[in-house]
This record gives C-alpha cells, sequence and structure tokens, in this order.
C-alpha cells in the first residue's frame, strides 16, 4: 500500500510515521533540499513539489493522497500540480484527503457547529479555504474520485504546543472567557485520517478535533502548572493591538463537534481534552 503526501509538515510527518507502521510506503512532496534529506533519513520518499512529471510517476500505484499546504490567493497549489498528474497517470487512489480548517465557520458566538453548519468565514484566509474545499470536492465529482474534506482547528503535540511557548517566553494569557477554541493532538488527526483512508467516503467532510473547546487562557495556565512555573498574567483582551493571526485567533469563538468522525470512523481521541494531550506532550519529551 501507498501513501503520497503533498505538503510533508507537522500533520504530514505524523500520518506518515502512522502508515509505516502499518506497513504502507511513503512519498512525499519537498521545497527545500534540506527537507529531501531529511525524509530520505526517515525511510520517505522525496519528490519535488512542483515536478509534475516526477509526481505522475509516483501516483502510479498509489492508494491514498493527503493535501496539507495551505491555499494562496490563486488557489490550492495541490490542486494546480495534483490534478493535472494524477489525468497523466492515469492514477484511481481509493482515497484524496484534503486538510481544510475550522475557521471556515467563522464566529459562533460560542455556539456549536457541525459539519453541515453553514459556512461564514470571516477572513481572507478562510474563504480561501471554503473555495479550495469547493475546488476539491468538484475534482472528486470531475474526476471520479474519493474526496474527503477534515476541518481542523489549532493542532498541537511534541515540539509545538504551549509548553514551547511559555519556555520561549512568548505565552500570553488574555482575559477572554468567552473565547473558546478546539484544539487536535497531531497524532489523534493522524488516527482520525487513516480511520478515513480504511473507510473511505465520497465527499464526506469531518470536523476533527478533541472534546473539550476550552478558552486558551485556561490551556496556557495548565501548561504552566504541569511545567512548575507561574503562567503569565491576565491581561486585557484589545483585538487591535495583535498581530493579524492572533487578532483572527480571538476574534472568532466556537464549539466544534466531532460527532460525524466518530458515528462513521469509529474514531476516538486518545486525547479527549488539552488536560491528557499536554501531559501526553510532556511526557514525550516536549
Amino acid at each position: 500500500m501507498r501513501l503520497l503526501i503533498y505538503g510533508y509538515g507537522f500533520a504530514g510527518r505524523a500520518l506518515a510515521r502512522r502508515m509505516q507502521a502499518a506497513g504502507w510506503e511513503v512519498a512525499a512532496t519537498w521545497r527545500d533540499p534540506a527537507t529531501a534529506e531529511a525524509m530520505r533519513a526517515e525511510g520517505i520518499t522525496p519528490l519535488p513539489a512542483a515536478d509534475k512529471a516526477a509526481i505522475a510517476r509516483a501516483l502510479e500505484g498509489v492508494q491514498a493522497i493527503l493535501v496539507t499546504p495551505p491555499p494562496g490567493p490563486e488557489g490550492c497549489p495541490a490542486l494546480q500540480v495534483l490534478v493535472p498528474a494524477l489525468a497523466s497517470a492515469g492514477a484511481f487512489p481509493d482515497w484524496i484527503g484534503y486538510l481544510s480548517t475550522t475557521g471556515v465557520y467563522g464566529d459562533r458566538q460560542g455556539g456549536w457547529v457541525f459539519e453541515e453548519s453553514r459556512l461564514a468565514a470571516q477572513s481572507p484566509e478562510g474563504a480561501r479555504r471554503v473555495a479550495a474545499e469547493r475546488d476539491w470536492l468538484e475534482v472528486g465529482r470531475g474526476m471520479g474520485l474519493t474526496v474527503t474534506i477534515h476541518r481542523l482547528p489549532g493542532i498541537y503535540g511534541p515540539g509545538r504546543s504551549a509548553f514551547d511557548r511559555l519556555r520561549e517566553g512568548r505565552a500570553s494569557r488574555y482575559a477572554a472567557p468567552r473565547h473558546l477554541f478546539s484544539r487536535i493532538h497531531v497524532d489523534d488527526l493522524a488516527a482520525e485520517l487513516a480511520a478515513s483512508i480504511a473507510r473511505p467516503r465520497a465527499g464526506a467532510v469531518y470536523n476533527v478535533c478533541d472534546d473539550e473547546p476550552a478558552a486558551n487562557s485556561k490551556v496556557v495556565a495548565h501548561a504552566a502548572r504541569l511545567l512548575g512555573i507561574e503562567p503569565p498574567p491576565e491581561v486585557p483582551l484589545d483585538l487591535a493591538a495583535l498581530a493579524p493571526a492572533a487578532r483572527r485567533f480571538y476574534a472568532e469563538s466556537k464549539r466544534v463537534s466531532n460527532a460525524r468522525a466518530k458515528a462513521e470512523l469509529g474514531w476516538r481521541p486518545a486525547y479527549p481534552t488539552y488536560r491528557e494531550g499536554l501531559a501526553a506532550v510532556l511526557k514525550a519529551g516536549g
């Protein structure tokens, strides 16, 4: 069994490890030659991200494709490479997974959102994700491919968590008790993707998050307690003073339901809240 990952980052690496452990061969794209060498060391076949001919050759016999890069003003960069490569290779994978964002729902003032909820992106980045989802689903219908969409909140894990921000002095706590945000441990994300690969459904859309939306201030405070240090003091939230990415984050509050992924895929997060997830990250040396 063979998996191709377009965009070998935090999420792609986690899925690669999981699938390799199950006996799959994995190829992935790179943009930096140094990344290609690191991929070889991990048993990954490296592919230049813009080389359509090389990717077309690699697609022969591939059962699954994961697409991770964010879209730009011109749309999803992976779609522009993979669709011609799929056509050239005559490839017909069993599963294509596109990583999107729960930002497509916009602000719900702390209310629940489900996969059938109205999309109401509030930023150019969120609107591009809505368009990229639509484009991939249209490709699936037009080419007879099984395309699935996976909407993600904040992803954390070893090397990418509140612990790192605390250690580097970058962690902030804002007094925003009504701001709720979901998150997902990277290994739980990989498990959900593997479950979807095992049970592919064309056009499926899944929210991939843990069971407890929570305020970021609570998460940072809990991480500080686990490290045995004082958490940063809470300060008043001033959206206008924040950097653009942080402003987008705090401008949207919602609870995201993962019920569909549980019901359809039999998936359950191993880390159902940030408490279990952060404890595991710390135990892993993160």
